[in-house]
C-alpha cells in the first residue's frame, strides 16, 4: 500500500493541551515520525472542559472552541515545518472525551470533525471510538495497534505504560498477541488533589508526594473499588474514581498516597497479564514524575523506563498513534480487537468528512480562531 501522510491529534484526559503529530504510514508498517508539537491550554479552556466533563453544560460551544484550537494547533505545525496543507492527506481527530460508559454503549468525544476539515482544508477523520462501543466493546484504549507496529524490534513480552489522566497499558506477547485495558487512575486523582490543595494544577516532578508518606489504611481502601476485579479487557471514565471526602490527609501525603495508588493500581493490572512483561515501558505525562516512576520500578519489581529509551517519542506517542489509526480507518482495516477492547472481532471505525477546496496552508479562508 502507498503511504500516506497524516497529523494525528489528541487532548487527553489530562486536559494540559493539545498534542499534533505528524507520520507516514500506510497503515501497517510505520515509515517515519514528522514533525510534533504540544500546545497548552489556558486555564479559561480547562475550566470550560471540566465543566462539560459527564455531557453537562454548554457542550456544543465547548466543542466548537476547541475544534477551533486544534485547527490553530495544525496552522502552526504546518507553518513552523514549512508544510502546505495540500501535503497532509489525512487527519486524526481525536476530540475530547467528556463521558466514557461503554457498559451503556455510551461514549463522546466533542469535536467538530466536518469544521477541522472546512479550517484546514484536509480531510479528517473522527468519531474513532463509537463503532467499537456500539459493537459491544470498551472502545479504549485504541493505541496499541500502534504500540504493536512500533515494537516489532523491541525484547517480548513488553508492556507499554501510558499514564495520562486515567493510565491504561498495553502488553504485546512473544508472538505478538494483544492485551489491552484502563489499569485504574493516572494522573487524574493526583492532579485533582493538587488542585484542591491549591497548589497549583499538577504534583510538579513529583515533588509535593515525594515529601509525604503513604496513608495504608486509606491505600487499602482505594484499592478496594471493584473496577479491580473486573477481567479485561476494560476502560474508564476520567472521572469514575474520585477522591475522598474528607480524607485526614496532609497535602503531601495526600500526594503520596494517590501517587502511590497509581503504581499498586498498574501492579494489579500486571498480575493479570499472560506473562510478566520483560519491561515496562511508560509514555505519557506521568513519566515526567519521578517519584512515581520509583513507585513503579518498586510495585513491578521490573525495568521501567521512558519510551525515549527505545527511540518512541513519549510525549506524541498518542498523537502519533491517532495519526495511524486515521490511515487505517480510510483504508477500512481494524481500530480494535478482541484482546484490546473485548469487540467480538476485529473493526474498523472512524467518520470521515472531506476538506473543502482551499489555498495552500490556509484552510478554507475561515480563521481557526
Amino acid at each position: 500500500m502507498t503511504a500516506m501522510a497524516a497529523i494525528g491529534l489528541m487532548s487527553g484526559t489530562s486536559m494540559d493541551g493539545i498534542d499534533a503529530a505528524l507520520l507516514t504510514s500506510d497503515g501497517e508498517a510505520v515509515a517515519r515520525p514528522g514533525p510534533a508539537l504540544s500546545v497548552p491550554y489556558d486555564d479559561a479552556m480547562k475550566q470550560r472542559l471540566r465543566a462539560v466533563l459527564g455531557g453537562v453544560g454548554e457542550v456544543a460551544a465547548v466543542a466548537e472552541a476547541i475544534t477551533r484550537a486544534h485547527a490553530k494547533v495544525v496552522s502552526k505545525l504546518l507553518q513552523e515545518n514549512n508544510i502546505t496543507n495540500e501535503e497532509i492527506d489525512i487527519i486524526g481527530f481525536h476530540g475530547h472525551t467528556i463521558l466514557h460508559r461503554p457498559e451503556d454503549r455510551r461514549t463522546w468525544q466533542i469535536g467538530d470533525g466536518a469544521l477541522l476539515a472546512r479550517l484546514t482544508g484536509i480531510d479528517v477523520v473522527d468519531d474513532f471510538r463509537s463503532a467499537d462501543v456500539a459493537a459491544g466493546g470498551q472502545g479504549a484504549p485504541l493505541a496499541p495497534l500502534y504500540h504493536a507496529a512500533l515494537a516489532g524490534g523491541l525484547e517480548r513480552p513488553l508492556a507499554v505504560l501510558n499514564i495520562g489522566g486515567v493510565a491504561n497499558l498495553t502488553w504485546i506477547g512473544e508472538g505478538g498477541e494483544l492485551l489491552a485495558f484502563d489499569t485504574g487512575p493516572g494522573n487524574a486523582l493526583i492532579d485533582d488533589w493538587v488542585r484542591r490543595q491549591g497548589r497549583g494544577e499538577m504534583d510538579a516532578d513529583g515533588a509535593l508526594a515525594a515529601a509525604g508518606a503513604v496513608d495504608g489504611a486509606g491505600l487499602a481502601e482505594l484499592l478496594g473499588n471493584p473496577y479491580f476485579d473486573r477481567p479485561p479487557p476494560k476502560s474508564l471514565d476520567r472521572d469514575d474514581f474520585r477522591l475522598p471526602d474528607n480524607p485526614p490527609w496532609s497535602a503531601a501525603d495526600g500526594a503520596a498516597t494517590l501517587t502511590a495508588f497509581t503504581a499498586r493500581a498498574v501492579a494489579r493490572a500486571g498480575a493479570r497479564l499472560p506473562a510478566a512483561p520483560r519491561q515496562w515501558l511508560v509514555c505519557g505525562g506521568g513519566r515526567r514524575n519521578p517519584t512515581l516512576m520509583a513507585a513503579l520500578a518498586e510495585a513491578l519489581a521490573a525495568p521501567v523506563r521512558g519510551v525515549e529509551a527505545v527511540g518512541w517519542r513519549g510525549d506524541h506517542l498518542e498523537a502519533e498513534a491517532f495519526a495511524y489509526l486515521a490511515v487505517r480507518s480510510r483504508r477500512g482495516l481494524p481500530l480494535s480487537l478482541p484482546g484490546t477492547t473485548g469487540v467480538a472481532e476485529p473493526i474498523t471505525g472512524g467518520r470521515m468528512h472531506p476538506a473543502v477546496p482551499t489555498t495552500k496552508n490556509g484552510g478554507s479562508g475561515e480563521p481557526p480562531f
